[in-house]
């Protein structure tokens, strides 16, 4: 028998092989700081206030009638119906709600099960950074490798070189997986943007997975599916949640659209992660898709407003906001409180101004390009909001104060392009 005791492990730990390297996320880490320092958490992206009453009721009902052993694998049959439904009515999109559409444990597990299902060992991965940081992970899981296209802020948002993508296809590519709405920039693909994709993918037959969580959170633009592009349906799995459309993060209840040989694929790779879970939250998502979708509009109208809150407040204090278009996140500039480095900014944000963010390099393989940007959430309370937009005013104006009386006048930031 081996002694356990006497293995010392690696130099990366005891973690191993394909996930040498991933240690705890930097959510965990900022939500520490929050929690040790009381400090107002802008970090992690989930509101402060649950989903639509009916929505909740229907969860109620749902468990005290007996709907609490699993669904079927694919999720339940009503659930099912209402996602065809609503992809039909929004998009045009037709699914078989029996053959073309499963039921997963959050858009997470849809996207990890899509890659370990269709990716092999050294399959090639596009990913646009800033990306989802789970993705990297995931793409590590599968034995994928990852290969970003950067968004570059230009023309007032954050977009892509079409060369570039064009560039980072080689024979070895597999699968592009796109997220737009886009977390952290909050930028919105356009349909130029969205052509050019597929036609890359069409041009060198890779599988698109689309992250689309946010699909209702946009407030300047419109949302255009993937798969609605001529010549994509039949090569894209399509992916969505009730977590950010019905305010119900802890719920865990996603879903992906395709064609039936990859939803099959998927499907056989989920099995042996969760198999199906949630039942009383499916009955309940189920309702919310079909009566509660006008609470949906008012709550994206009301979190556009706390957008323009948060950014007008931090904009006043002399705080650089980069325009978001969609999702629940503002990027700011570190520059504004005298940090290249977002990151060391971040970690000291709780303790010097009561505000915990997110720095966006941990989003970035090209570090250099976000090492200046930092995220914050803007799905929280009003008096949340203006609270620590007060803090980091007042921090960035001691900053400010400070570099004055050391150096003189401080200089302007720097312009970015497009701004």
């Amino acid at each position: 028998m081996t002694d356990q005791a006497s293995r010392a492990p690696g130099p990366g730990g005891w973690g191993s092989g394909r996930m040498a390297g991933f240690g705890s996320t930097i959510f965990a880490e900022m939500t520490a700081l929050a929690v040790r320092t009381g400090a107002r958490n802008l970090g992690q992206g989930f509101p402060d206030s649950s989903g639509p009453p009916e929505l909740l009721a229907a969860a109620c009902a749902a468990i005290t009638s007996g709907r609490n052993q699993y669904p079927p694998l694919h999720g339940l049959p009503e659930l099912r119906t209402a996602i065809a439904d609503q992809r039909a009515a929004e998009y045009g999109t037709r699914y078989d709600p029996d053959s073309e559409i499963l039921v997963t444990m959050g858009a997470t597990e849809a996207i990890a099960a899509a890659l370990l299902a269709l990716c092999a060992a050294g399959d090639e991965v596009i990913v646009f950074e800033p990306y989802y940081d789970s993705y990297a992970a995931m793409i590590a899981m599968a034995g994928g490798v990852r290969r970003p296209v950067l968004l570059e802020f230009t023309g007032g948002r954050f977009r892509f070189d079409a060369d570039q993508l064009r560039r980072v296809v080689t024979p070895k590519t597999r699968i592009l997986l796109l997220n737009s709405p886009h977390n952290p920039t909050g930028t919105v693909f356009d349909r130029a943007e969205l052509a050019a994709i597929a036609a890359v993918c069409q041009e060198h037959d890779l599988i698109a997975i689309t992250d689309e969580v946010y699909e209702y959170l946009i407030y300047d633009g419109e949302h255009t599916p993937l798969a609605t592009l001529p010549g994509m349906d039949s090569r894209t799995l399509t992916i969505s949640s009730a977590g950010k459309t019905f305010s119900s993060t802890g719920w865990k209840v996603g879903w992906t659209c395709g064609p039936p040989p990859l939803i099959a694929a998927v499907a056989a790779a989920k099995q042996f992660l969760t198999f199906a879970g949630g039942t009383p939250f499916h009955a309940a998502v189920a309702e919310g898709l079909r009566n509660c979708l006008p609470w949906v509009a008012r709550q994206r109208d009301d979190l556009r407003r706390r957008r323009d809150l948060l950014a007008g407040l931090l904009g006043e204090a002399g705080v650089r906001t980069y325009p978001s278009q969609a999702t629940y996140f503002l990027q700011i500039d570190a520059r504004s409180f005298g940090h290249d480095d977002g990151a060391t900014l971040c970690r000291e944000l709780p303790g010097q101004a009561g505000v915990v963010a997110i720095p966006s390099v941990e989003f970035y393989d090209t570090k250099d390009a976000g090492r200046h940007l930092v995220r914050l959430a803007f799905c929280k309370s009003d008096d949340v909001l203006t609270d620590a937009a007060r803090r980091l005013g007042d921090y960035a104006g001691r900053v400010a104060a400070s570099s004055a009386a050391d150096d003189g006048p401080a200089d302007s930031l720097p312009l970015l392009p497009g701004e």
